[in-house]
């Protein structure tokens, strides 16, 4: 019987990822300051209420994104004597904080949508100037752009943090959306529109915030892979010369890693330097075929003949 015990080497890999991150953070920081200041501009100068509020929810994206860089710098580092296996569930952390603050945003989006039609005051509201209209169009496809800019990079590093900073653009571009509805709807004598969004809007980020908060969750949990990654796994390794079969397969997600133990079982005659070289080559296999896969120990069991 062997163990085999490794801790991958990914040094190059994670730092590349790391650049990925903080590149497209930069690019979401840079382009939220622009926007909410130019949403506030316009508010103020078309007397649109809507459209100064998506400038705070804009406002708010800054401050996500910042979540997002620590939780990505923390998970980054070395493993140390106090944390062996790594920092990755400090990503994991992000998100959550990242779900609250989408989560709070919607109610508070929703709120105020269902206390206006609650109070049903639309007589003395000021009419929205056409520069608000314009603003709440650019500001949904800004935002949409950048959901799918930091959506790809997310799959690309599988990271669950700029995955929600995705979806916190994503709620930003739908909340502008509501501004653009209630906007067009004031000037059309219909100011009941801009709340019945907010509602509609209110339903779409809360759904975001709890598949985030899910997500991240799971991952601190120690969930399983899928059964479909499983079996993908077991297959790669009863490729390997010398594996008779494979007894056991436990996987267990770590942040934006996986961690997986096998059990393989071998000629029970093979010398234990033989049934060790089996083995190296079942975990560089399964290190090099599933590149989320941060540790990997294999056991070999005998299998009589």
């Amino acid at each position: 019987m062997t163990t085999i015990f490794k801790y991958s080497s990914q040094k190059s890999k994670a730092a590349d990822e790391q650049l990925v991150a903080m590149r497209v953070s930069s690019v979401s920081i840079l382009v939220n300051i622009l926007l909410s200041a130019f949403k506030l501009l316009a508010g103020l100068i078309a007397h649109s209420g809507a459209m100064i509020s998506d400038a705070i929810h804009s406002a708010s994206d800054v401050f996500s994104t910042i979540i997002v860089i620590i939780g990505v710098r923390i998970s980054g580092r070395k493993s140390d004597e106090d944390h062996q296996y790594g920092h990755e569930r400090m990503e994991c952390v992000a998100s959550l904080i990242l779900a609250v603050v989408l989560f709070l945003t919607g109610l508070g989006i929703g709120k105020e949508g269902l206390s206006n039609i609650l109070a049903g005051n639309y007589e003395d509201l000021t009419v929205p100037g056409l520069f608000a209209l314009i603003m709440a169009v650019i500001s949904i496809a800004v935002k949409e752009w950048m959901y799918w800019y930091t959506r790809a990079a997310a799959k690309k590093i599988n990271s669950g943090a700029l995955m929600a900073d995705a979806w916190h653009h994503r709620s930003d571009a739908l909340s502008s959306i509501g501004a653009f509805i209630g906007i067009f709807g004031a000037r059309m004598g219909y100011p009941v529109l801009d709340s019945a969004a907010s509602l509609v809007i209110c339903l779409f980020i809360v759904k975001a915030a709890y598949d985030i908060f899910k997500d991240a969750i799971d991952k601190m949990v120690d969930k399983s892979c899928d059964q479909e990654t499983v079996q993908a796994m077991t297959k790669a390794a009863m490729e390997q010369e010398g594996v008779e079969q494979v007894d056991e397969i436990r996987t267990r997600l770590f942040g934006s890693k996986i961690y997986m133990d096998i059990e393989i079982g071998c000629n029970g005659e093979l010398s234990l330097n033989q049934a060790h070289q089996i083995a190296e080559q079942v975990h560089d296999t399964i290190e090099k075929s599933f590149p989320l896969v941060k540790h990997c120990m294999v056991h070999v069991n005998p299998v009589n003949h």
